[in-house]
């Protein structure tokens, strides 16, 4: 999970500093993994992704590089809007693909904050059942169909 974790945050997060993610990587297992639920998505013998919620919060979505546009993503939140709603997460301002998957999703912004380790700035996101897109339209969205 933490190679994956690496891997699709060195590509979407080529602004965060190498401290910032040694120091993650660090707290990963030992901070975050015991006080969440995550939910893994595997393709035959690899992992293609993982979703983590903490109430209604999601702390974590990552898709490995090479399996990202083919849904696994809308899979995997669909899996945890089933459980709960709404939800809410962040996003850095400055990662634009992620922010047109939650938009074509059917988040939206309602408020912004700076990331204080990081010294980026977050786009708060939340979504509830009024503002979701119709699953087959979110699907052909992420996946170019």
């Amino acid at each position: 999970m933490l190679q994956l974790w690496e891997a699709a945050t060195r590509r979407a997060h080529p602004f965060l500093s190498e401290d910032f993610i040694r120091q993650e990587r660090h707290n990963i297992p030992k901070l975050y993994l015991p006080r969440i639920k995550t939910w893994v998505a595997m393709l035959g013998q690899r992992m293609g992704g993982f979703i983590a919620l903490m109430g209604s919060e999601i702390p974590a979505l990552f898709v490995a590089p090479e399996f990202q546009r083919r849904g696994i993503g809308a899979s995997l939140l669909d899996h945890v809007r089933r459980q709960h709603m709404p939800l809410t997460l962040e996003v850095f301002e400055a990662n634009l693909s992620a922010r047109a998957f939650y938009h074509a999703y059917g988040f939206r912004q309602v408020g912004t904050r700076i990331h204080e380790q990081a010294g980026e700035r977050l786009l708060c996101l939340a979504l509830d059942e009024g503002h979701t897109k119709p699953l087959y339209a979110r699907h052909g969205q992420e996946t170019g169909k």
